[in-house]
């Protein structure tokens, strides 16, 4: 019996670099649903909107602090646990507040990650939203 042609295997190196690239990306940044399934499983993550008052006042990820990015420093942090993981937040692509929020953080001595595509791709994956101008999605519930 042959080896079925339609699957090709090779033994081509690992590109060491590009397998540290993606790993190193994986250690800065998230996604939505990692995140939503994170808070479903009450993991140790704060999640931090680094947009305005206002911003977040309109629409929120649920669970979500305030902390708006030009606010931050050690005195505004000083009640936050650095145990836990800061997943950083804005309202997405052509907004950089979650990378502001989340550099700051870091200096600070948090550990921090990004949540890519921000609160417009949190919504774009069905998940609910808290605020004046909240939206019905997936909700997020305890799981203990």
């Amino acid at each position: 019996m042959g080896s079925d042609p339609r699957i090709v295997t090779t033994q081509t190196p690992v590109n060491a670099e590009q397998l540290n690239y993606y790993t190193r990306k994986l250690a800065f940044e998230t996604d939505s649903w990692d995140l939503y399934a994170a808070l479903s499983r009450n993991e140790p993550v704060v999640v931090v909107d680094g947009r305005s008052a206002e911003a977040y006042a309109r629409e929120h990820i649920p669970g979500a602090v305030s902390l708006p990015h030009r606010e931050i420093s050690a005195a505004s942090t000083e009640h936050l646990d650095r145990r836990k993981l800061y997943v950083c937040y804005c309202d997405g692509i052509g907004c950089n507040a979650s990378t502001e929020t989340a550099l700051k953080l870091l200096r600070l001595g948090f550990q921090v990650r990004e949540l890519i595509g921000g609160m417009d791709w949190w919504k774009r994956d069905g998940y609910a939203t808290a605020g004046e101008t909240a939206q019905v999605g997936a909700e997020i519930t305890c799981g203990c």
